[in-house]
């Protein structure tokens, strides 16, 4: 960085907020959690398939990343393979958006679960590739700032999106859900467009040939590196937001209630990240640690309080307290994901932070798998059981925090 003058930082800043902030709408609209299920429901498609989206978009973004790693770090430009990974989600969304124009049933889930498995895959390489980029262009200090910025940019666009679907009524039609998929693959498509602007500074020493022993490394990085294996952890216990919002509309709909309307899925969400973005983007440049705990602890206390309000009157608080606690799990959310991205740049530097990046996202895809089955056999006792089980992990990770180092200070 002491090759880059201030004004070449704050420009690379802007064309970062932008095309991370364009990212962000293609991941709203082209969502495991909302517009796809919704696609699913209104084409047929059997509930295998719904089952199938989360854990491939999340799981399938993560598992790769360590064996990718070697050949990101071969390369001099982690811009350009940014570009690759954004070009790639793009192709992939847009076919997508002609699978729900043309298929439907069975035909639909299994070319949509393929597509996004090509998709997750290229989020990979973006995930890997953005942070590096961030921590070469973007000084320490003013990273967190620049993340939640870009958050609040995907959800404010996809706010005003979700506000555009909440007016209309009756059923909604397939070219209109092929249509925002099709919005959210130009978004990833403007993000590469945006990022060809950004400068990076030179690397110090050309790369090294790609590595074949990712996985040694991985595990090496884990079992020898007490800071990483802390981190890692730390992240596993504060999957709590992550999760839980599932149970929360499947307990609405066991007390006969439901957060009614894609638009509001969507407009929930949106705007978490555009009132959590930049809050969290500020207080993670003075301490990332201390936020991911707040996020964690804020969502296991409003767990408690929706279990609570549905239990003890379903009729009259659990319409308003279901909606409300859905919307505060996803603010929680957003500020533990701002706080551990801003965390990972910050922890280290170089090649090191590409290796602790992909390494922690590999680890994390296999923790979420298996998470996700205990709390979905927990979950064969009721949402209520699915949702206190996760509080308390939650509030272990709140106290597990305070071992880390705070690096962001």
């Amino acid at each position: 960085m002491s090759e880059f003058d201030a004004s070449l930082e704050k420009r690379n800043a802007r064309l970062f907020v932008l095309a991370n902030g364009a990212q962000g709408v293609g991941d709203q609209l082209v969502s495991g959690k909302t517009v796809l299920p919704w696609l699913f429901q209104a084409a047929g498609v059997p509930g295998f398939f719904t089952a199938l989206l989360v854990p491939i978009r999340e799981s399938g973004s993560m598992l790769p990343q360590a064996a990718l790693t070697p050949w990101v770090t071969s390369r001099r430009s982690r811009a350009r393979v940014f570009m690759v990974g954004s070009t790639g989600q793009a192709v992939a969304a847009g076919l997508i958006a002609l699978a729900a124009l043309l298929l439907e049933g069975w035909a639909l889930g299994l070319s949509v679960v393929v597509l996004l498995g090509v998709l997750a895959l290229f989020r990979a390489l973006c995930s890997i590739s953005g942070k590096d980029v961030q921590g070469r262009t973007i000084s320490k200090g003013r990273r967190g700032l620049i993340t939640g910025r870009s958050t609040a940019v995907g959800g404010g666009v996809s706010l005003l999106i979700g506000l555009a679907l909440s007016t209309l009524t009756g059923e909604l039609p397939a070219w209109l859900l092929a249509g925002l998929i099709g919005l959210g693959a130009l978004g990833w498509l403007l993000a590469t467009l945006v990022f060809t602007g950004i400068r990076e500074p030179a690397p110090d020493e050309e790369p090294g040939p790609p590595s074949e022993s990712w996985w040694a490394d991985t595990w090496s990085l884990f079992t020898g590196d007490a800071r990483f294996r802390r981190f890692v952890i730390v992240r596993s216990l504060l999957l709590v937001s992550a999760l839980s919002t599932t149970f929360v509309v499947t307990l609405s709909q066991e007390v006969g209630h439901d957060i009614s309307g894609l638009g509001m899925f969507v407009i929930a969400s949106a705007l978490a990240s555009l009132l959590g973005g930049p809050i969290s983007g500020r207080l993670a440049d003075v301490s990332s640690r201390n936020v991911m705990a707040a996020g964690s602890a804020t969502a296991s206390v409003v767990i408690v309080l929706v279990v609570l309000a549905a239990w003890l009157s379903p009729q009259t608080l659990a319409p308003v307290a279901l909606p409300v606690g859905f919307f505060l799990i996803q603010l929680a959310h957003t500020c533990v994901r701002v706080g551990r991205k801003t965390y990972i740049v910050d922890m280290a530097e170089g090649d090191q932070r590409t290796r602790y990046t992909a390494a922690a996202n590999t680890l994390m895809g296999v923790i979420l798998l298996l998470v996700g089955v205990v709390s979905g056999a927990v979950a064969q006792f009721g949402s209520v059981a699915a949702l206190l089980f996760l509080a308390v992990i939650g509030v272990l990770g709140v106290l597990m925090t305070r071992s880390l180092a705070d690096v962001s200070a």
